[in-house]
């Protein structure tokens, strides 16, 4: 690490005094440690690592059986680093006992369905249903280092099934429930998945989906032996299986094998989970996926424990007090990170949403944060978009709970960032704008609560990350590809059964360097921004351009609520612009049509000038995207041009129908 900080000037001298910075997680620590600037907190917590992790481990209390001998190791490589060698733990001491001790009827999660809330649950009552169904996962079987499969929607069940999962010291697969079959199995068997908990139906808007039609084979189709059903029937012969695929003893209620336990239940026990090794897995997570086949990332009790705390206090400042919203699936990262693991690691109050947020209603999303008096309230880009969208009154609601907003899973653009500030953070919550990703364990970059309000900037490097910008020959610079240059705890652990790949993908770019995969640059405050992914860069004519640049443009004209720029190969000029736009409002005339096209032609002449003029501009429903609400351009390339779409492919989307819109040249 060098003292070559590309970071705001910013000192704790030049804070104004008021509740926030008396109170702030990260400050306090920061005086706690004598750090008078933020320069002095990236630069120590990457120039002394050991030292620095050590300390957030203690300033968040994270619970050990035996504390580590040692920080960091990285013996058998950089790629390979070790973290906190000879600890023993297991991350479920600090979700349940640690709060059980503490704050024992303190409300832990809130679970909101499409009637309502549906149940609220206190630390003692998550204590004693993980008691009992872990009792009951290893009545029927699971030992410590089976990997079992969770396929359901935000239920509870959902998350006393993790958490159980985790204290037995078992290795939880946490998949998407919008995932359809091909997805689902492909995914139980690269982790060899041994148990599947799931469901037979779940409610999407309304509709009911039918998630046995994409589990039914899995006795067939993968290595999966048992499944555990969360569904108030507990016939389990109803489910449609086939008698030759299936003996449906393997087939267990959710509900059947916990009363069993309970019965057995000695009430007077307590919760004791298993002891593990720090570098043990604790969970496999696949990444979205903007390119090719899902990469399994694993993470683990003792790296996973300190960096979800970290991630949760510093960079949005939960603290014990707050009801936190932030609307993420357990099968993206950012579920397990601060909804998961990081929430209830502070002590803190979730609120679960199991259908989407603006459903019954438009503005069911506002009236939760309403009436549950929500102080953190995050939400990817893509749903922000939606809400502008949906046009809801929004002067009906006050919002005067919330503190910070919380952002991540895209770009983030300035019209959405406008409206967000404005209507729902009432021009004073700070946009927290987050930057991460799967492999990562969280965020990279972040826009730190003290730092003030900056329009689509994702922020600093977040404190413990060492980040810089290279360009194609290894030297710094303002515009480039994003890296790291030294190891962090939720550094995912390889790829699963994917060594090879691991190397190729993160390490082979620039030596003993890890290559994210996006382009980033700064601004002359030093501010970070997202690009975007290095693999959708425009060449035109020789002129390179960031699709960020012509998205920028497009949303800014009223009528565009959303859009993706991509190039295609062009005899002429090498490569031509092709851009999607989806409006606020899809029911217009040819007429009406013409005219967009024609104004958006002439705003992108004249802002970026005519050699970059896109060859065509398409009006679509939707845009193709991965569960991240990442928008898969490959895949509009590949629709345009001819390219086979392969199963594979749709694995990682979200919403294939949106593909249906896009004509071939």
């Amino acid at each position: 690490m060098t003292d070559n900080l590309r970071i705001p000037s910013f000192s704790l001298d030049d804070l104004p005094i008021s509740d926030f910075t008396n109170t702030s997680n990260l400050i306090t620590f920061m005086r706690k440690n004598n750090l008078v600037s933020l320069h002095d907190l990236l630069l120590e917590s990457t120039k002394n690592p050991e030292w620095y992790w050590d300390r957030v481990n203690d300033d968040l209390d994270i619970k050990w059986k035996q504390r580590y001998s040692k920080v960091i190791d990285a013996q058998g490589g950089i790629p390979w680093t070790d973290w906190f060698i000879g600890g023993k733990c297991n991350i479920i001491d600090n979700i349940v006992q640690k709060n059980v001790e503490k704050n024992p009827d303190k409300i832990a999660f809130i679970f909101v369905n499409q009637y309502g809330i549906k149940e609220k649950l206190t630390f003692r009552d998550l204590e004693f249903r993980v008691r009992v169904f872990s009792m009951a996962l290893k009545n029927i079987g699971v030992r410590k280092g089976d990997v079992i499969g969770i396929y359901l929607p935000m239920r509870s069940e959902s998350f006393i099934a993790i958490y159980s999962i985790s204290m037995l010291g078992a290795i939880h697969v946490p998949i998407f429930s919008g995932f359809g079959k091909l997805a689902l199995e492909q995914r139980l068997i690269d982790s060899n998945s041994k148990f599947l908990i799931t469901s037979k139906f779940m409610e999407r808007r309304g509709k009911v989906i039918k998630l046995q039609d994409h589990w039914r084979d899995v006795f067939r189709n993968t290595n999966v032996k048992k499944v555990i059903l969360v569904d108030d029937d507990d016939n389990t012969n109803s489910v449609g299986i086939s008698s030759k695929s299936l003996d449906n003893t393997n087939i267990f209620s959710y509900n059947n094998i916990y009363d069993d336990s309970l019965n057995r239940l000695n009430k007077n026990s307590k919760l004791e989970s298993e002891t593990m090794d720090s570098k043990d897995p604790l969970f496999y997570l696949y990444t979205s996926g903007t390119t090719g086949k899902p990469k399994g990332t694993i993470q683990t009790h003792g790296g996973f424990s300190i960096f979800s705390a970290h991630q949760a206090s510093y960079l949005i400042d939960l603290k014990q007090n707050d009801t936190m919203f932030w609307y993420a699936d357990i099968g993206w990262i950012t579920g397990q990170t601060w909804v998961v693991y990081g929430s209830p690691m502070i002590g803190a109050c979730t609120v679960v949403f199991e259908d989407t947020l603006d459903y019954p209603t438009l503005d069911f999303w506002a009236r939760q944060i309403e009436n549950l008096k929500v102080t953190i309230f995050g939400a990817a880009p893509t749903a922000i978009r939606q809400f502008m969208r949906n046009e809801i009154k929004v002067s009906n609601y006050t919002f005067d709970s919330l503190r910070l907003l919380a952002t991540t899973g895209e770009r983030l653009n300035k019209e959405a960032w406008d409206w967000f500030f404005k209507y729902v953070g009432n021009n004073k919550c700070p946009i927290i704008n987050l930057s991460g990703g799967t492999e990562v364990g969280g965020a990279i970059l972040g826009t730190l609560p003290f730092l003030g309000n900056v329009p689509t900037s994702v922020g600093v490097p977040v404190p413990g990350f060492d980040v810089d910008i290279y360009n194609e020959e290894g030297e710094s610079v303002d515009n480039g590809y994003l890296v790291i240059k030294q190891p962090w705890p939720a550094m995912t652990r390889g790829l699963l059964n994917d060594t090879d790949r691991y190397i190729k993908t993160y390490w082979s770019r620039f030596p003993n360097i890890w290559y994210h995969g996006d382009k980033v640059m700064i601004d002359k405050q030093n501010m970070w921004y997202i690009l975007g992914r290095a693999d959708d860069m425009i060449k035109v004519a020789g002129h390179r351009i960031d699709p960020s640049e012509i998205e920028e443009i497009l949303t800014s004209y009223s009528e565009v609520i959303e859009s993706a720029a991509v190039s295609i190969p062009d005899e002429v000029t090498g490569e031509s612009v092709h851009v999607f736009c989806v409006l606020k409002d899809f029911k217009k005339t040819p007429k009406q049509i013409f005219i967009i096209k024609e104004n958006l032609q002439e705003l992108l002449r004249e802002k970026i000038g005519k050699f970059l003029l896109p060859k065509e501009i398409h009006f679509v429903n939707d845009l193709p995207k991965n569960r991240a609400g990442k928008t898969l351009r490959r895949l509009l390339r590949q629709k345009l041009v001819r390219d086979e779409i392969t199963n594979d492919d749709l694995l990682i989307v979200e919403n294939p129908d949106s593909l249906k819109d896009i004509c071939p040249i």
